[in-house]
């Protein structure tokens, strides 16, 4: 199993301590504020919601969506419902991508972004992450249907990983998810805050979402996990009072990090930076109880989340003040 950020258990048995900020996953850190669930919810099988594809499409602007336990369930899943192909992932990226289409007999290749264009040609898929996880990169919309033509002119099909679309000023290319060859991922988990739930979309031609349905099996989705995404989609005060506060919390962290001589990049909810002294780093903010996500390797770096308070704010800047100064009197 790969590692990933929000292992804060782990952070707690290692360092000790209770009172940690957890800036390692790029969730939005004040969620939607979710609704008791209905007993209902609680009590019956949780049928297919239309209410729930309706709320989702109107959201993301798709003209249709699959309900799944999260993305990492479509992620997973995906690779089983094709022959072996020839499949390139951008890179570094979210690396359980890769990791499941290296599982399932493909021929799998890592290529950066800026070597993505050429790499169309020689690629049955081609998976990316758009904005990027972690570095914040952004592959413009037009660029990304003109691969999936050149992709679904031969039977291939593209693969955009949206999870962090939703802070983005401009829209992502759910709309065009119904066309053969290109599939998108949307989550719930982070703008919203709601990474519990496990909820995620997939956007894809009906032939392919039946299939993906299929291999999901029934029941993929929680009772209260579709009540409460239902309200959060159709909340759209909540949405836009959300994406101006990231925004300039998104700002603030750059800024932060800027005092601190780091240029970062990324999106509102996530900063990322190649760090050469990027397990130091991890060490010197853990010693304080501020949970980090370290990359050892692809993007060797470190990505920071936003914090959830004020108090965690101040805290976060003295451990960056003490970070330059121990560095510089190195």
């Amino acid at each position: 199993m790969l590692e990933h950020g929000g292992n804060l258990r782990a952070a707690r048995l290692h360092y000790g301590g209770d009172d940690w900020i957890d800036l390692s996953t790029g969730i939005n850190p004040v969620g939607y504020p979710a609704p008791a669930p209905s007993p209902d919810a609680w009590q019956r099988l949780p049928e297919p919601s239309p209410e729930l594809v309706r709320a989702a499409c109107d959201y993301y602007g798709a003209p249709l969506l699959l309900p799944v336990a999260g993305t990492q369930a479509a992620i997973q899943a995906l690779p089983r419902l094709r022959a072996p192909a020839r499949v390139t992932v951008a890179a570094p990226s979210y690396a359980e991508h890769a990791h499941h289409w290296g599982r399932h007999g493909h021929q799998l290749r890592q290529v950066p972004y800026d070597a993505l264009d050429a790499a169309v040609e020689t690629s049955d898929v081609l998976v990316v992450c758009n904005p990027n996880n972690p570095t914040g990169a952004v592959v413009a919309p037009e660029r990304l249907l003109d691969w999936h033509a050149r992709l679904a002119a031969r039977g291939g099909w593209l693969v955009v990983d949206e999870a962090f679309g939703d802070t983005a000023r401009s829209p992502g290319i759910a709309a065009h998810a119904g066309a053969d060859g290109l599939i998108v991922l949307r989550s719930v988990g982070k703008f919203f805050g709601l990474a519990g739930l496990r909820l995620g979309f997939v956007g894809a031609a009906p032939p392919l979402l039946h299939a993906l349905d299929d291999l999901l099996g029934p029941w993929a989705v929680s009772g209260p996990a579709q009540e409460i995404a239902i309200a959060a989609l159709d909340d759209s005060a909540w949405q836009r009072a959300t994406r101006d506060r990231l925004a300039r919390d998104g700002e603030r962290m750059r800024a932060l990090l800027a005092g601190a001589g780091i240029a970062a990049s990324g999106t509102p909810l996530f900063h990322w930076w190649p760090e050469a002294r990027a397990e130091a780093f991890h060490e010197h903010m853990a010693r304080r109880a501020i949970w980090v996500r370290l990359f050892r390797e692809a993007a060797r770096g470190i990505r920071v989340g936003l914090p959830a308070s004020e108090a965690h704010w101040r805290r976060i800047e003295q451990a960056l003040q003490e970070w330059t100064r121990e560095w510089t009197e190195r």
